[in-house]
């Protein structure tokens, strides 16, 4: 919607994006004037069309693709990101050490994609200019993600640090020693370090869907689904809640931040929850693990999938199928969460007139759901993600041309191509430093011996207990850093342990996935909640801890699915149909329960043994086994009887 998107920032939004700044010191960039801004805006869109060039048609090999991505993020990096944090932003040029660094960049990245195959074809020995440019081109990377990750750049010198202090390390985690030649080759010039699978998947799928995002937001596509949210939910008990947990779930599941998904739609959810009567701490949790569960939510998973599946050699529908399940749980729980709250604090839903008309709402702007429907059925018939992807950035801008009202003119389009492309450079200088940490591991062998010292801590076959460490691996390599980045850092150290101790590919690759993911909500670092309990005024310790309650059967089901991936479809184990249909009701009737217990509402409000034993049965209804059903539906079925009864006997002697 060309209004929305030219309008003036509410002061929410204002407030926002101060708090971006705070937590996020990436977001505040350096902004340019007269022609150096104009051509800026040209060199945004000359990336772009270049990434979209090359995905559609594969006109240069993967590596130089990953050269050439490279040398974008880095370029825009040193123009963009201010070196230090009290820089003057507002310039008519870069700083003369950036231009110096821009300069180094420039003829760093021409040395590595002119010498590549040169080196290749001479066996791979390397002379003294070629060392020379390696290290080059680490101090260059080392810089950029100073200046656009600073927390990741901070952990990956400590993996490249490792590499020469590891002889010093006693015990199976320390080694022999790695001289600088060999690091540099390894790092630099061979395919296992910086240009890797971080910066691979950034030059693929993060980029070409982080574009599609901005496009569908430009579109008006944020708007249609805050809407028809409204129209879904908006008056039932708790409404304003209800609308927050849909649109970040639809949202999120497409840009792929959790941090960003708060950002854009908390400004209008958490004062509209405030406003119906939730506390605000509450109003922030709610919008934080909503926010944060559109990473591992189909069909798109904000591009995790797609890695996913490129990771274990599978197609994305069969990633697609396993996350269904784990999703739709974490947000059933959600939810129903927001739903007993509601009836605890006596909350009502929207009045009829703050509530649009669901037909208007999809004759109006229904057609923007096309681009969507275009991606899941290129996917669906056996197109590649990446050509999928395409497509569908075009297709958005061909559905808003069906109405006057959302059409993308091309200073709108500009916009949404210079947004993607911007948005793209934290987390493609992220997964440049990821390549240093996955190049460690595989010079050093330290996911071997991480693996092994667990299996000899936990022992073999002892899957919850390796399940659990490898669980608060996850949570801490996560805090802090982009969904997708956090995924490659713990897959690449964690599924080896989880797979030796007996659980199967796919369960852990979603184990580690979902607990990356809820990184963003987990204290000490819960960036997402500390947004959103910016945006809310509201304590932000607090805020975490309501968070974690609110969303704990994300970190719950993953254990579930570790040992039995009966709720993981599609994954290639022979499971009956009719097994799969009763674990998906006792486990939805077991996120109700736990929703229940953990709240203390169900009917009316529960006492504390009823409380506990909802919380029991949500354990044992999830936990897909005959017998543990049984028993929890002897529980949940004791307290809504006790409720029932309650409530009747209420209602009789208010009659009298």
């Amino acid at each position: 919607m060309e209004q929305n998107t030219s309008a003036a920032p509410t002061a929410e939004e204002i407030k926002a994006q101060q708090l971006l700044d705070e937590k996020e010191p990436e977001n505040k960039l350096r902004t340019y004037s007269g022609p150096l801004g104009t051509l800026v805006t040209i060199l945004f869109l000359v990336w772009a069309g270049f990434q979209v060039l090359a995905n559609s048609f594969g006109i240069i090999d993967a590596m130089s693709l990953r050269t050439w991505h490279l040398l974008f993020l880095l370029g825009f990096t040193f123009l963009l990101f201010p070196a230090h944090k009290k820089e003057r932003l507002k310039r008519a040029i870069p700083p003369v050490w950036d231009l110096v660094l821009l300069g180094l960049t420039f003829f760093t990245f021409w040395y590595l994609l002119h010498y590549y195959t040169v080196i290749a074809r001479r066996g791979g020995y390397l002379q003294q200019p070629d060392l020379i440019i390696a290290g080059l081109a680490m101090l260059l990377v080392l810089e950029g993600g100073r200046r656009a990750c600073k927390n990741l750049a901070v952990l990956g010198l400590v993996f490249l640090l490792y590499n020469f202090l590891g002889m010093l390390i006693p015990g199976e985690l320390g080694h022999v020693g790695f001289s600088l030649k060999r690091v540099l080759n390894h790092m630099i010039w061979g395919s296992q370090g910086i240009f890797g699978v971080g910066i691979g998947v950034s030059a693929t799928y993060i980029f070409l869907f982080v574009l599609f995002g901005s496009y569908l937001k430009y579109s008006g596509f944020s708007q249609f689904i805050n809407d028809i949210a409204l129209t879904l939910v908006g008056r039932s008990a708790g409404g304003p809640a209800k609308v927050a947990v849909l649109a970040s779930a639809l949202l999120g599941m497409i840009n792929g931040s959790a941090i960003a998904n708060v950002a854009t739609t908390g400004t209008i959810t958490i004062p509209m929850m405030k406003k119906t009567g939730y506390k605000k701490e509450f109003a922030a949790a709610v919008e934080a693990v909503a926010s944060t569960g559109g990473q591992f939510a189909p069909p798109i998973m904000g591009a995790v999938g797609f890695v996913m599946a490129e990771f274990m050699g599978v197609s994305y529908t069969t990633v697609l199928l396993a996350a269904c399940i784990p999703a739709f749980l974490y947000y059933l729980t959600l939810l129903f969460a927001v739903h007993f709250e509601a009836k605890r604090l006596g909350l009502s839903g929207l009045s009829k007139e703050n509530i649009p008309n669901a037909l208007v709402v999809l004759k109006t702007q229904g057609h923007l759901l096309i681009p969507l429907v275009v991606l899941i059925g290129l996917l669906s018939f056996g197109y590649t993600p990446l050509f999928a992807a395409v497509i569908a950035i075009f297709a958005t801008v061909l559905a808003s041309w069906i109405k006057k009202e959302t059409r993308m003119t091309w200073s709108t389009i500009v916009k949404a191509t210079v947004e993607g492309s911007r948005s793209a450079i934290s987390v493609g200088m992220s997964c440049a430093i990821i390549g240093i940490i996955i190049g460690t591991v595989s010079l050093t062998g330290l996911g071997l011996s991480f693996g092994y010292i667990i299996l000899r801590v936990v022992g073999e076959g002892q899957l919850y207990l390796g399940g659990l460490m490898v669980m608060l691996m996850s949570i801490v390599l996560g805090m802090g850093v982009p969904g997708v980045a956090a995924y490659v850092i713990v897959s690449t150290v964690s599924v080896p342990v989880l797979i030796q101790t007996g659980a199967v590919p796919m369960a852990a690759h979603m184990f580690c996935l979902i607990y990356a993911c809820l990184s963003n909500i987990t204290p000490p670092v819960a960036m997402s909640s500390y947004v959103a309990s910016g945006i809310a005024d509201s304590d932000q310790t607090k805020t975490s801890l309501i968070a974690v309650k609110l969303g704990l059967t994300g970190f719950i089901l993953p254990f579930f699915f570790l040992d039995n991936p009966i709720l993981l479809l599609g994954t290639g184990t022979d499971i009956p149909f009719l097994l799969t249909i009763r674990a998906i009701l006792t486990s939805s009737v077991g996120v109700i329960a736990l929703s229940a217990g953990l709240q203390g509402y169900l009917l009316r409000k529960l006492p504390v043994v009823g409380r506990i034993a909802l919380v029991a049965a949500g354990l044992l209804f999830i936990e897909t086994q005959l017998v543990t059903d049984l028993i929890a539906l002897l529980l949940f079925g004791a307290v809504l009887a006790i409720q029932f009864i309650q409530n009747s006997s209420s209602l009789k002697e208010k009659l009298a």
